[in-house]
């Protein structure tokens, strides 16, 4: 649920990794203190990526009346997922800011390319 793990709770969690599986599950405050502890917080927009990218497959087969294999699907789904990690991370790392703030960036630096390529109004 949204805002479970908050600046009350976060001092006793008891775990190296927190995987967000629910849509902004932890507060700023809550998230600084996780950081702080060195627990590594694998962002929401990342950790739910999967469902999203797939209903694009979902979509994009239904438009165009072609349809992939389960495995094409999963293949593709990784070799996204798999990017995606990789590009925050390498973020992450050279930016020295935590997984989330990364994925931030990222996903900014890819509107903003979009945006130069696109104009502001297709």
């Amino acid at each position: 649920m949204e805002n479970s793990i908050t600046h009350i709770n976060a001092p006793r969690i008891q775990a190296k990794y927190v995987i967000e599986g629910a849509n902004g599950p932890t507060t700023n405050r809550a998230d600084r203190i996780l950081n702080k502890r060195g627990i590594v917080v694998i962002p929401d927009i990342l950790a739910n990526a999967g469902g999203v990218t797939v209903s694009y497959f979902e979509w994009v087969q239904d438009i165009q009346f072609f349809f992939w294999s389960e495995k094409d699907v999963n293949a593709k789904l990784q070799d996204i997922i798999v990017q995606a990690f990789r590009d925050i991370y390498q973020v992450h790392q050279s930016e020295h800011v935590d997984l989330r703030l990364a994925a931030f960036m990222v996903g900014l630096k890819r509107l903003a390319q979009a945006v130069r390529m696109r104009g502001l109004f297709p």
